[in-house]
């Protein structure tokens, strides 16, 4: 298929070509659709280099001045969507470029001395990735602190803890969330020390190997609120570990949001009926009246996929490449952006779900009767007496098995029946055999009593206001 050549059209680097672009490659290499995007951050880079360049005599106090107005004034007009984008100028550099230049003449030209689109889209990423990090991380301390809201809530809600989904041991909701709040702990964490990484500043480097000119790295990089420039210009420019690193964090994010999503999507079975969700948060079935579906769970089950698809694409995209900048990484924006919106949402989803479950305790308590769940219960007290552990475990495995014959549970055989197994149980095994005193027994740091609980809920609280 024949695709037509372009004119020059008076690109900015067009002076080594003798023919215009083709129209297929001009599309197929243009970043503009997405990258533009970018265009608050391009033109905070552009503004701290304008600076830079006056500081250093470079240019002129009146030139820094124009070249500054232009680009806030280009800054309100792409804000306020009266700005005309142009395929042909590629990118969002050269769109503000071409645009500053027409508003304030010559001088607009003065402003890429000294750099190169290179060091231009390193830092703007960067600037970008801080501030969706700062978005996320107060994201996440949202959600967590919802999760205890709700953790002290249900503090003494009891609910059956699951080992390969089979009831293991009686737990209370509030030490099941807890176990959320800790996961996105580590996920804040993991977040804010990539922030760490990337906050240092490429600005400078300019194509790969630095500029002749007197630039002041130092001082681009305090005027944008990095924490240093970046020591090797070669590195600086070609550099993308940042980016994979979030996706990695993000993946890790997404993989606990789809955990507790396929848990809510089971809770809210009828065959669990654990707890229910608002109905805005849900839909019907186009053919079955009776259905209330938990749509949101389910798509952030599924978007964590995508996630972790974009987290493959990048480590794939940067493999092979040789220092320094190659057009390859024209392909981290899409990825980045996706995978950033969308753990956006999905925590956003959680932050308003997370206050509105409601738990059906009755639901619950009966499951957590089922399937004898204070054995361990009856082991530890039978070990309490005198026994080797492995000798009590065998004891109570007969006694499970008688019970499950009988069709009753161990806290329903008779004391009599219980001296059979084992002499050194006595009618004070009854106490341990609760679900009340299976949770409040193990009150330890850690552990599921609702006292410990509510310990772990004022320190946790403690440390979310020292953010």
């Amino acid at each position: 298929m024949a695709h037509k050549k372009t004119q020059d059209d008076g690109k900015i680097w067009g002076g080594r070509f003798s023919e215009g672009t083709n129209a297929f490659v001009e599309r197929f290499t243009a970043s503009i659709s997405f990258d533009k995007r970018l265009y608050q951050h391009d033109i905070d880079g552009s503004i701290a280099h304008a600076k830079m360049l006056a500081k250093g005599g470079i240019i002129t106090d009146i030139e820094e001045s124009e070249i500054l107005a232009g680009l806030e004034d280009i800054r309100k007009e792409i804000a306020d969507d009266n700005f005309e984008w142009s395929v042909k100028l590629e990118d969002i550099h050269m769109n503000i470029e071409s645009a500053l230049t027409k508003k304030i003449g010559e001088i607009g030209k003065k402003l890429h001395t000294g750099r190169s689109r290179n060091d231009q889209i390193a830092t703007d990423i960067r600037l970008y990735a801080r501030d969706q990090l700062d978005q996320i991380s107060n994201i996440i301390t949202l959600v967590q602190r919802n999760l205890l809201d709700l953790a002290e809530r249900e503090s003494n809600t009891i609910i059956p803890g699951f080992t390969h989904l089979q009831v293991a041991q009686p737990i209370t909701f509030g030490h099941h969330m807890m176990a959320w709040f800790e996961m996105l702990n580590r996920d804040f964490e993991r977040f804010q020390d990539c922030r760490k990484r990337l906050n240092r500043s490429p600005l400078g480097s300019a194509a790969l190997a630095g500029t002749t000119f007197p630039i002041d790295r130092q001082y681009t990089a305090d005027l944008l609120g990095f924490d240093s420039p970046i020591p090797n210009s070669l590195d600086a420019v070609s550099d993308r570990d940042f980016i994979i690193e979030i996706a990695a964090a993000g993946s890790l994010l997404m993989t606990h949001l789809s955990r507790f999503s396929e848990e809510i999507v089971l809770w809210t079975s009828a065959q669990f009926n654990f707890i229910e969700l608002p109905d805005e948060y849900c839909t019907g079935s186009s053919i079955m009246p009776q259905k209330k579906n938990p749509d949101v769970p389910e798509l952030v089950r599924g978007k964590s996929g995508r996630v972790l698809g974009h987290l493959v694409s990048l480590i794939t995209l940067m493999k092979s490449q040789p220092l320094d900048y190659n057009k390859d990484n024209q392909e981290d924006k899409e990825p980045l952006f996706d995978l950033i919106d969308t753990i956006k949402d999905c925590l956003y989803a959680y932050s308003q779900i997370i206050p509105a479950i409601k738990c059906n305790k009755i639901s619950m308590r009966l499951s957590a009767t089922k399937g004898f769940s204070t054995a361990t219960d009856l082991a530890d007290y039978i070990v309490k007496k005198g026994l080797a552990f492995r000798d009590a475990h065998e004891i109570v495995g007969k006694t499970v098995a008688y019970a499950i014959r009988e069709g009753i549970d161990l806290a329903e055989i008779p004391l009599d029946k219980f001296s059979e197994f084992s002499p050194l149980i006595e009618d004070d095994v009854f106490k341990v055999l609760t679900l009340e005193g299976s949770v409040n027994a193990r009150s330890h740091f850690g552990g599921t009593a609702p006292n410990q609980v509510l310990t772990s809920i004022e320190i946790a609280r403690s440390n979310l206001e020292m953010r």
